[in-house]
């Protein structure tokens, strides 16, 4: 830390402690203050990060008796004016040495008398000084504080399509690496299209060991099936008089088996029936199979089939198919 900064900074004034503060009340006054504004505690704050820092400086100088000795010399010897550092031969105030001149060699880089360096420790992030590891229960918030924990690489990325297919049954997939090298992701069967795959110890390596790579996979749409949920969509259409008298169709699932479906006699086009755990199966259970009812008009008849209509609509003309419709549009 530069000397124009010990002068221009009051670190008793930080840590709310009297200038002959006893070594003992300058660690509770830290100790306070560095639960109240640590960062993790603090988090999108930028005022408690740069008042974090602060006290960590302020108690890194004054609980070390010679700096403290040397920051108070300095701060009486600077008090209520401000020095800047003269160039090789240059002259500061009042034709002497600027202020870095007078005292680097004293404290210049950090040094300490007899050549020593005191160990230093960071103040940013959620470093403190090793004496108040115990300040959160002993490393608290991921391990932070006292001596650095180890930790995983970062994860990566990647993503990958695949078709419907594969993610009703599950597949195996290969990504290759720019170093040509092939790595092997399980898609299981059922995933969802925008869903996530960890592959464990493919990401970056760190001194924890690796970190994971995170597939995101996209599904490719199907033609006839359409996925909800866990649940399965089909249109299948039905005649007239399978719609009108009811019957026991055929419709096709996910596994190309077939299953009997029965359509209840007067069912409306657009009606949706249920076939149960016929739908996207998984670990966690099975989805349902729905099947939406729709009713085909022919548009070609014969003659025999126009009488038969025609013969159909004369037998029912007393029933209006619209009826109400007029007030339910009423705005």
């Amino acid at each position: 830390m530069a000397s124009q900064d010990w002068v221009d900074k009051d670190f008793y004034k930080i840590l709310g402690v009297p200038k002959d503060a006893s070594e003992a009340d300058i660690k509770k006054a830290y100790r306070k203050l560095a639960r109240k504004y640590h960062p993790d505690q603090n988090q999108d704050d930028p005022s408690a990060e740069r008042m974090f820092k602060d006290l960590s400086e302020a108690y890194s100088v004054l609980s070390d008796p010679e700096e403290r000795q040397q920051y108070d010399a300095i701060r009486a010897m600077g008090s209520g004016a401000r020095f800047s550092a003269g160039g090789p031969g240059g002259a500061g105030p009042a034709g002497g040495a600027g202020f870095e001149d007078l005292f680097g060699g004293l404290f210049g880089q950090g040094a300490r008398p007899g050549g020593s360096r005191r160990t230093s420790y960071s103040t940013g992030g959620s470093n403190i000084p090793p004496e108040f590891a115990d300040l959160f229960g002993g490393g608290g918030f991921g391990g932070g504080f006292g001596s650095a924990q180890p930790q995983k690489g970062a994860d990566r990325t990647a993503s990958t399509t695949i078709s419907f297919a594969g993610s009703i049954n599950g597949t195996v997939i290969g990504l290759r690496e720019p170093s040509g090298e092939v790595v092997e992701v399980r898609v299981p069967a059922g995933v969802k299209d925008g869903q996530k795959i960890r592959v464990r110890g493919k990401g970056q390596p760190g001194a924890a060991g690796n970190g994971d790579l995170m597939v995101t996979v996209n599904v490719t749409p199907h033609d006839f099936f359409v996925r909800d949920g866990n649940n399965i969509r089909i249109h299948v259409p039905v005649s007239f008089p399978e719609a009108a008298l009811g019957a026991t169709i055929e419709v096709p699932t996910l596994t190309a088996e077939k299953v009997k479906l029965k359509v209840p006699a007067g069912t409306p086009s657009g009606r949706t029936l249920r076939v149960k755990g016929r739908g996207v199966q998984t670990s966690k259970g099975n989805g349902d199979l729905l099947v939406t009812i729709d009713v085909a008009v022919p548009s070609h008849l014969n003659k025999e089939a126009k009488a038969a209509v025609e013969a159909f609509a004369e037998a029912t003309k007393g029933e209006d198919p619209r009826a109400g419709l007029a007030s339910k549009a009423r705005l």
